[in-house]
């Protein structure tokens, strides 16, 4: 069994062990940047078929090269507004919307049959290097966002603050389990909140989130 198998059977592992936490399956997101077609088929070789990218140019690249997979993409880098059309083109979820010009964007550019699966990127640490909505837009962003016919609102993403420090960690993850479940409650197909990743996941998990993006524990380092 190669490394990247095992990386996913264990982590799934892990995930089974938390589903009741979260009174529900916990979707595991394998980031696939900066990794080859060869460690992705590997991946999917292993019965995982749900990948995340944040380049544009690349994930096309690979979507091609692997257009007779059925896999489920999900955007969660940076969106530029001009790149809106291949995005809303090539992927069926998008993780990373803060803000209401990208939204309309992606609403008007969404041909397909079905609608856009969509996260509001909150920048919950405030960093000004990050993007990410701020806590006081998200309301206004969420209800416009809503009444797009051609997108799905599905919940929160999030990259908390780069740090060891499990007490801020901690603060930031209750914010946005306090500001996913006062959006549940507005609109029901709200059920996700993505936060989570390869040095914290498990510490995530316990603390509300039920989307996890997980990258160099599963195939290493980037190359």
């Amino acid at each position: 069994m190669s490394l990247i198998k095992k990386n996913i059977r264990s982590i799934a592992d892990e995930l089974k062990k938390n589903n009741s936490q979260q009174s529900g399956k916990i979707k595991l997101v394998a980031v696939s940047k900066g990794q080859s077609q060869e460690k992705i088929l590997d991946a999917l070789d292993a019965g995982h078929n749900i990948f995340g990218e944040n380049y544009l140019q690349e994930a096309i690249d690979k979507q091609k090269s692997l257009i007779e997979h059925k896999i489920e993409w999900h955007f969660i880098g940076p969106i530029q507004s001009n790149k809106c059309k291949s995005i809303a083109e090539n992927f069926q979820w998008i993780q990373t919307v803060d803000r209401i010009k990208v939204a309309n964007k992606l609403n008007m550019f969404n041909t397909n049959e079905f609608p856009l699966n969509i996260c509001i990127q909150i920048n919950i640490s405030n960093e000004d290097t990050k993007s990410g909505a701020k806590i006081n837009e998200i309301d206004a962003l969420a209800d416009h966002i809503s009444n797009l016919d051609k997108l799905k609102l599905r919940g929160l993403m999030a990259i908390p603050s780069n740090t060891r420090d499990d007490e801020i960690l901690l603060n930031e993850y209750k914010q946005l389990k306090l500001i996913y479940e006062n959006l549940k409650l507005k609109y029901s197909a709200i059920d996700t909140l993505s936060i989570g990743m390869s040095n914290d996941y498990l510490l995530a998990i316990e603390n509300g989130s039920n989307l996890v993006r997980i990258g160099s524990k599963i195939f290493g380092n980037r190359q």
